[in-house]
């Protein structure tokens, strides 16, 4: 059963205008894939830094419902001296502040993948990913190799 963190950019995807069809590509591989996880095939993890990510979003409406996502994860990263080490590192790399937390989270709570819709952050750590623990995907790309 995959172990699957998405960033803040992926939960937000479901709630951004869908004019471009790759946003809504990218949306509907993020559904697809919590439906997933709300069904118990696959497991979605959560962590405290998505929850600091999400105190500073205003839209009401759209905060409620990326906390309705992420209320199916069965598990969830705390933040700690490991994890703020980890990203530190990670920055050393070139991978921006909330960006390096997220993947450390990842790492930290063994997930298989995170996923995001930050394609700046795709291209930092395709060049990265032999320093990474986990791998850093685009969900339709992901969703994709895992379907076949």
């Amino acid at each position: 059963m995959p172990l699957i963190y998405l960033d803040v950019c992926c939960l937000n995807r479901p709630f951004d205008v869908q004019e471009q069809e790759r946003i809504r590509l990218e949306t509907e591989a993020i559904l697809l894939i919590l439906e997933r996880c709300h069904t118990a095939e696959w497991e979605l993890l959560t962590s405290e830094v998505i929850d600091v990510e999400l105190a500073q979003i205003i839209d009401p409406e759209r905060k409620q419902g990326i906390e309705i996502l992420t209320s199916i994860a069965k598990s969830k990263v705390e933040l700690n001296e490991t994890i703020q080490n980890r990203a530190i590192v990670l920055q050393g790399l070139g991978i921006k502040f909330f960006d390096s937390l997220h993947i450390a989270c990842a790492e930290v709570g063994k997930a298989d993948v995170m996923l995001t819709v930050d394609y700046r952050l795709l291209r930092k750590t395709a060049n990265s990913q032999q320093n990474l623990a986990t791998i850093v995907a685009n969900p339709v790309t992901w969703l994709m190799e895992v379907s076949e």
